[in-house]
């Protein structure tokens, strides 16, 4: 265990995010996403839901300030104005975690599925709740 780092953050998902440079991203899914297929990197948080498991994550990775949008979401299909709650958590998270009001995309499924295939990583969660799918873009930070 080591002090100041949250204990969900294992050392498999803490060698993807050292490893990430800034502009990779990283894509934290709900249960039901085609994460295995999708992959280039998997870790798995069976259990944990994805307000957890982006805290953990945005409690070590800084965002990107040099994109217009760091935080990428799944548009829902038939209401694509809707913000799922499970999104907004997120958000919530992330505009904590950077001290400042995180721009977001809302992308169609197929292209969120897209870019997810060309993320860093992929992390699967224990989210049972749809659309708790989000990717983050990893900044500079020290």
């Amino acid at each position: 265990m080591l002090k100041g780092i949250d204990p969900l953050l294992s050392p498999d998902l803490l060698h993807v995010l050292a490893s990430m440079g800034h502009g990779d991203d990283i894509a934290l899914v709900d249960a039901l996403f085609p994460a295995v297929t999708n992959a280039q990197r998997l870790i798995r948080l069976d259990g944990i839901d994805l307000a957890r498991a982006s805290q953990a994550v945005l409690s070590v990775l800084h965002l990107d300030t040099f994109v217009d949008m760091p935080v990428t979401t799944m548009a829902m299909v038939d209401t694509p104005e809707i913000v799922p709650d499970v999104q907004q958590e997120v958000f919530t998270l992330a505009n904590e975690a950077e001290g400042r009001n995180v721009p977001v995309e809302h992308l169609e499924r197929f292209a969120f599925y897209e870019r997810s295939r060309q993320a860093f990583a992929i992390v699967i969660t224990g989210e049972l709740r749809p659309y708790g799918n989000v990717i983050f873009r990893k900044g500079v930070g020290f």
